[in-house]
């Protein structure tokens, strides 16, 4: 991870991504505090509408806009999008119904739908040498789990002097510092030059292309089916944590965030611990075992509703959470590294916009089903329906995967008439 840190240009980056994603961290715990003051012991419901509203953006927005700005100067795109976010962050606290929440969270997601997939286009021009790239990627896993570990944290210590809508400006300077950081580096404007194969079509083809490679290419099958296993316990826990802790056990704002740091605790525990074990156990292993965890601790999740203590229940909570959290990043962290082996050159940026948006879609389902059945039928038979989204989807990774591919760790996986690959994204959310 040090030595991917050593590029200047890549460092800046990265630490727009951790100041931005701490930020939006501060914003997830903020988001389900105000929905529990707007909705009660319904707010599962009303962050299950907002978060999959969230993920409409991401879907709908973010293969568009990758399209649209392709070939627009990417430093500006990532700040307009910076500056978007910021504007919206300092709207929300002022929010006194749940149509507006659900209005900001659109346009908020929107611009992070602009903003990752130009972020990762970025990543192969600065890091072109795959151990570079196999660091980034940790290190941007890592980021990402700071949106889970220390903004939750952050927000605890926070919740002791402010109001929860105040932690919305603290999302705020994340994205200004963002903006700030992208703007001191001076990016490469070379892309990738088309070759006789590469036919633009229309709009709407290049929009297509990235999920037909996905769907026809056998060693990123599986991905597309683990997608969904990620999605389905991870959806329970960001959407019910505040109704577990608030309405379940009985306790205050600060709980909700230190609970939600547990899930991210163990990401980021995977993600230290991934770079060495990636180099050893195939790909194949890793994400089904990381499959494994996430059935095991969403299935528990009734055990530990039922303890005959509040103490007891949470501490059994965050011991889950953990598991979840190693689970997430055990499946999600190694998918660049596949989509990388298996794609042609001149089709990675539109696989990497695929896969974001595909992966995505899945979250737009479960998140829904998290926060509406929990509302409908209760927290218990909703953990266990979506286990059994989980295993199932987890079943359909394990037989689609080739047992001689790139997933494997076998050499290149790629279509007869593909070319080398090369190149690759990191993954932000």
């Amino acid at each position: 991870m040090v030595r991917a840190l050593a590029h200047p240009v890549y460092r800046r980056l990265f630490l727009a991504q951790v100041v931005a994603l701490a930020g939006t961290g501060l914003a997830t715990v903020a988001l389900g505090l105000l929905a529990y003051d707007l909705a009660g012991a319904d707010a599962g419901a009303v962050l299950g509408t907002a978060f999959a509203i969230k993920m409409v953006a991401y879907v709908l927005v973010a293969p568009f806009a990758a399209a649209v700005v392709a070939r627009a100067p990417r430093r500006a795109v990532m700040i307009g999008a910076d500056v978007v976010r910021l504007l919206v962050a300092v709207s929300l606290p002022f929010v006194g119904e749940v149509w507006q929440v659900y209005l900001l969270v659109f346009v908020l997601q929107a611009a992070s739908a602009t903003f990752t997939p130009t972020f990762q286009s970025v990543i192969p021009d600065v890091l072109p040498d795959e151990d570079d790239y196999t660091a980034a990627l940790s290190l941007s896993r890592l980021a990402y789990d700071l949106e889970a570990v220390l903004s939750p944290v952050l927000a605890a210590v926070l919740l002791l002097v402010v109001s929860p809508s105040t932690l919305f400006f603290g999302t705020a300077a994340g994205f200004a510092a963002s903006a700030l950081l992208v703007a001191s580096v001076t990016l490469s404007a070379a892309r990738h030059q088309p070759g006789p194969d590469d036919a633009p079509g229309t709009f709407a083809q290049r929009l297509q292309r990235g999920s037909t490679v996905l769907v026809r290419t056998p060693a990123l099958r599986p991905v597309l089916a683990l997608n969904l296993a990620v999605a389905a316990p991870g959806a329970f826990v960001l959407v019910q944590t505040v109704t577990i802790v608030r309405s379940t056990f009985g306790q205050s704002n600060d709980v909700v965030a230190l609970v939600l740091a547990a899930n991210g605790l163990g990401s980021m525990g995977a993600a230290f611990a991934l770079p060495r074990v990636l180099r050893r156990v195939p790909e194949r292993r890793v994400m089904l075992a990381g499959a494994v965890a996430l059935i095991a601790g969403a299935a528990a999740v009734p055990l530990a509703l039922a303890a005959a203590s509040p103490v007891a229940g949470l501490v059994a909570i965050g011991a889950l959470w953990v598991l979840i959290g190693l689970g997430w990043s055990s499946v999600e962290t190694p998918v660049g590294r596949i989509i990388r082996r298996s794609v042609p050159a001149r089709d990675l940026p539109a696989a990497f916009a695929a896969q974001f948006s595909l992966s995505h879609a899945c979250w737009l389902v479960t998140y829904p089903l998290a926060g509406w059945l929990g509302a409908a039928l209760g927290l218990a038979p909703t953990a266990l329906i979506l286990t059994a989204v989980t295993v199932a989807a987890t079943a359909t990774g394990a037989l689609l995967w080739p047992r001689t591919s790139a997933a494997d760790g076998a050499g290149p996986a790629v279509e007869e008439g593909a070319g080398k690959p090369v190149g690759q994204e990191v993954s932000v959310s």
